[in-house]
């Protein structure tokens, strides 16, 4: 698992996603976030505005994601 620093107290996933560079593009975020890839503290959420608090994971593409 790797840890992603955020800035503040609340991120968005989509943002996250884009963060930890796991994506080249918002748009790749927005199409993974729709077709249910990824999930949050183990549930899929097809929200890209979820918001995100320090100690969630985020899994995706076979990565594992921890809002630090």
């Amino acid at each position: 698992m790797r840890d992603v620093q955020i800035r503040g107290d609340m991120i968005r996933l989509g943002q996250f996603l884009k963060l930890a560079d796991v994506l080249e593009t918002g748009g790749e975020g927005k199409d993974l976030i729709a077709y249910g890839e990824v999930t949050v503290n183990g549930e899929v959420d097809t929200r890209r505005g979820r918001q995100l608090h320090r100690g969630d994971v985020v899994e995706t593409l076979g990565q594992s994601l921890r809002v630090a």
